[in-house]
């Protein structure tokens, strides 16, 4: 592994971050971390004390549901703790497309409580499970309308960027996406596509946490992380 980060540690789009043990696109100031049951306990205090070169764990996305009737075994620790290091959070459902848009909104927001400050609701789809385009597309829309009319702030959708090329593009205007995108230094989307954080990597070691986890950047400054939080 190492070779191999040293050998494309020359292109000037990356920055090898040997704390971290991945390379970390350059030009962005803010970054993050998405968990779920697979990254076991952890331990946030240690998460938000590490840094390398300036690099900081500022925010965290936390599974929360899946489907209509599993909630991640980790999800209320990780709700509780991650906040009280000064960790910015937001709350994520993995969407199934066979299941009702409606009924999968009710149980996230049954289980999920959000509060000024955190990061808006987040949908994770990326599986069709068999269904047809047109079918996800129908349900992932009832979900996304009912998170908004109940939170009162549209949802961020999370997608594989060949998921969203291939079934989202065009489809869900007005939507910031969080986009799925693994070691490349660009992200490969049009300028004009409304994407706000880059999963670009799932191979991050953080102290605190025992396992690989997946590494994030913000696209925008301070202020327009502010702006996007919950108020």
């Amino acid at each position: 592994m190492w070779r191999w980060v040293r050998d494309i540690g020359e292109d000037p789009h990356y920055r090898n971050y040997k704390s971290y043990k991945i390379r970390i696109p350059s030009g962005y100031k803010i970054h993050g971390i998405d968990v779920s049951y697979a990254q076991g306990k952890i331990d946030w205090n240690r998460v938000r004390e590490m840094e390398d070169d300036s690099v900081r764990v500022s925010f965290a996305f936390i599974k929360a549901t899946e489907g209509v009737m599993l909630v991640d075994s980790y999800f209320k620790r990780n709700w509780r703790e991650a906040p009280k290091a000064g960790i910015t959070c937001g709350a994520y459902h993995f969407f199934r497309p066979k299941k009702s848009g409606l009924w999968q909104a009710r149980f996230f927001l049954q289980n999920v409580t959000m509060e000024r400050g955190d990061l808006p609701a987040v949908c994770d789809v990326e599986v069709l499970d068999g269904t047809s385009p047109e079918a996800m597309r129908k349900e992932l829309k009832v979900f996304l309308k009912h998170i908004e009319k109940k939170t009162g702030v549209k949802p961020i959708i999370y997608t594989g960027i060949s998921f969203y090329k291939d079934y989202l593009d065009g489809y869900f205007d007005g939507y910031q996406l969080w986009i799925a995108h693994y070691y490349q230094s660009r992200l490969a989307l049009d300028s004009h596509t409304p994407w706000r954080f880059w999963q670009h990597s799932d191979k991050a070691r953080v102290n605190g946490i025992n396992h690989a986890v997946d590494f994030n950047v913000f696209k925008g400054d301070s202020l327009s992380f502010q702006k996007m939080l919950i108020r």
